[in-house]
């Protein structure tokens, strides 16, 4: 999967006063060694059916015995995202699981390990989350033959239970977000939170982050509408396609008189569009039953409290810190790319090396998306180029140049580079010279610039650095020109 950037976006408001409402249910597959309740591997792409033991199997007389690096890794994102963790007790949900071959799953009902948490999105929007609940995983089931890769119109199915019995933490927002753009941010955040925390790899593309979107309309001030549950939305750019669709799918029955009926609805990605899967069932459906083999899990405070001292600074966290030392937003697209990279501590140290922060950050964004946290260049020679950039020993343009040549060979002195092209910044009386010669030689150019056609000027400034072969620089050039035009 591409990631897109949680940077914040504009989503286009709904028609004729309409108001969405969107809670997210995103499902996340525990980065452990083993499986929730049993030894079985927890690894994906093995061969189907072979992470199996009695336990996954459902077999007679298998007993759940809980993994304790499942409920620390639950604990420590619960922490990242502002929970309460309390004891909580595990209940067996009983449903039709073709997939699942006990026939019901292990999850937390209504005493969930972590509740009451929250998240901060772009813009100080805060979205609540309800619970961060552990649970099994389900088996994967694959539909062979037919076109839409479901079980309708299959000519068969085949079932994995390597999956069955992974540990899952189900992340449950509260319905505050208001657009598309909100959902794909909070999906994005969550995501990074993850990684930062190391509670999983969060692939959304294998299935170890999945997406349960619910959507529903209003008219702002009134009462929430009827919702419907989208499942398994696999991508981040796809959340926030399955939300327009579904909200706008909704606004038309609304005003064409119909009702909205609460259902789970399958998201087509090829077809840009939601259809049905079947009507929606409740919690009583479910059948929850207290599950008589596991006990009250209870996590000592102490122990709490060492897994909250080991927590990262998280991403947040870092942009902030970022957006202090560089004079940036912290919202603006290359914190957010400097930080989702982890190249933020190495532009601490171009600025610790002495270098300009804010230089750094440009140069690295632009250069350095290749190289991993730890660039090879050394971060001192891209604290010297940006000196060399700053005091205008060299301009803008050959400042890009040298770091080009320095990414390329995996690091070098720019000092020399700069010696060995030949490269210097002009003083600025021979730039005014230029200046002068270039007004006299465009004259049309001038005219219309002084007239106050600020496009004019690309061509003065072109002439002039054609002139002086690159050596002039451009901050120095547009700055003559605007004094002339002010005379």
């Amino acid at each position: 999967m591409s990631n897109a950037s949680s940077a914040p976006q504009h989503s286009t408001d709904l028609p004729n006063g309409w108001e969405m409402v969107v809670g997210l249910e995103v499902h996340v597959e525990l980065d452990t060694k083993t499986k929730l309740f049993s030894a079985s591997p927890n690894h994906f792409g093995d061969e189907p059916n072979t992470n199996i033991d009695p336990v996954t199997l459902g077999l007679p007389g298998a007993l759940p015995v809980l993994n304790k690096h499942a409920v620390e890794l639950a604990i420590r994102l619960g922490l990242a995202l502002n929970c309460t963790v309390q004891p909580s007790t595990f209940h067996r949900k009983n449903y039709f699981y073709q997939d699942m071959p006990k026939a019901y799953q292990i999850s937390q009902y209504d005493q969930p390990i972590n509740i009451d948490g929250y998240m901060m999105l772009p813009g100080d929007v805060r979205i609540g989350i309800e619970r961060a609940h552990l649970e099994e995983d389900t088996g994967k089931s694959t539909h062979i033959g037919g076109t839409s890769g479901r079980i309708h119109g299959s000519d068969y199915s085949l079932v994995d239970f390597n999956r069955a019995g992974v540990p899952l933490v189900e992340i449950v927002s509260r319905p505050d977000i208001r657009n598309s753009d909100q959902a794909r941010q909070y999906v994005a955040e969550l995501r990074s939170i993850l990684l930062a925390v190391g509670a999983s790899d969060a692939k959304m593309e294998e299935g170890s982050m999945r997406c349960d979107v619910n959507v529903s309309v209003r008219k702002p001030g009134a009462e929430f509408g009827t919702r419907c549950e989208i499942k398994n939305v696999n991508s981040i750019r796809a959340v926030g396609k399955a939300i327009d669709y579904e909200a706008r799918r909704q606004i038309d029955v609304l005003e064409s008189g119909g009702t909205i009926r609460q259902e789970t609805r399958h998201w087509d990605d090829g077809e840009g569009r939601t259809h049905t899967l079947r009507t929606k069932e409740d919690a009583d459906d479910y059948r929850y039953f207290l599950e008589p083999d596991l006990v009250l899990l209870d996590p000592d405070q102490e122990w709490i409290e060492s897994i909250r001292a080991s927590l990262p600074l998280l991403p947040a966290a870092r942009r902030a810190q970022l957006a202090t030392l560089t004079g940036a937003n912290k919202e603006s697209e290359s914190v957010y790319v400097i930080v989702e990279r982890g190249q933020d501590d190495y532009v601490s140290a171009v600025a610790q090396a002495g270098g300009d922060a804010a230089r750094a950050l440009v140069y690295v964004q632009q250069a350095f998306a290749e190289e991993g946290a730890t660039p090879k260049v050394a971060a001192s020679d891209i604290a010297t180029l940006t000196q060399m950039e700053r005091d205008a020993k060299i301009t803008a343009t050959q400042a890009k140049t040298i770091l080009s040549e320095m990414v390329a060979n995996g690091g070098g002195d720019p000092v020399a580079i700069a010696a060995a092209k030949g490269f210097e910044a002009l003083d600025t009386s021979a730039v005014e010279a230029m200046v002068d010669a270039a007004i006299a030689q465009q004259a049309d150019a001038w005219a219309k610039y002084c007239a106050g056609e600020e496009k004019a000027m690309g061509a003065l400034v072109g002439a002039i650095m054609k002139s002086s072969q690159g050596k002039a620089d451009g901050k120095v050039v547009t700055a003559i020109l605007q004094a002339r035009r002010a005379k």
